[in-house]
């Protein structure tokens, strides 16, 4: 795992490009925030839409958060005034830092508990539309799940070439079948 200025590892790493199609970037202001009252040993409470106070007032709670950091804790990779919220890791095998500086910080971080007998529906034959002579769609009305694009990527990257051949002849839908 890569490992910041000071030796300490990281502990989770986030594609970036994760932010901008959940349309939430205030999250990576919130990292930014929490590395600073980590190192502060200070909470953060902010109300949401603060910037109808003023302008820029996140970002500018931010940054001083961090240089506020950077000076408590004698870090200067904490704040770098060339590039705000930024800081250089490095790699854990080679030791050598990454090309491009990167955002690090302590973000809030819920796990999501799916219990799997609430998600698991199956149905061998059951009730069809009356104009298209499809099977119903949805749990609450008894009908199927629809195999997604999604799905057939996560098919095809175990190998399992024998159950698109199943899916598409003899256990699709067959209209007779049913009748």
């Amino acid at each position: 795992m890569p490992y910041l200025q000071d030796g300490r590892p990281i502990d989770m790493v986030f594609n970036l490009l994760g932010v901008p199609s959940r349309m939430n970037v205030e999250q990576l202001l919130e990292c930014l925030l929490g590395l600073a009252g980590s190192l502060l040993n200070r909470y953060y409470r902010i109300a949401p839409f603060d910037e109808r106070y003023e302008q820029e007032a996140s970002r500018k709670l931010v940054f001083s958060g961090l240089y506020q950091a950077n000076k408590h804790t004698a870090n200067p990779w904490v704040f770098e005034p060339k590039y705000p919220g930024k800081s250089r890791i490095f790699y854990g095998r080679t030791r050598s830092p990454f090309e491009q500086l990167v955002i690090i910080g302590k973000p809030y971080i819920l796990k999501l508990i799916h219990q799997v007998d609430d998600k698991i529906h199956g149905c061998s034959s059951g009730h069809y539309a009356l104009v298209t002579q499809q099977p119903l769609r949805r749990r609450s009305k008894q009908g199927g799940q629809r195999v997604g694009e999604m799905e057939v990527w996560a098919l095809e990257g175990f190998g399992v070439a024998h159950i698109f051949q199943e899916m598409l002849t003899y256990k699709s839908h067959h209209i007779r079948a049913h009748q």
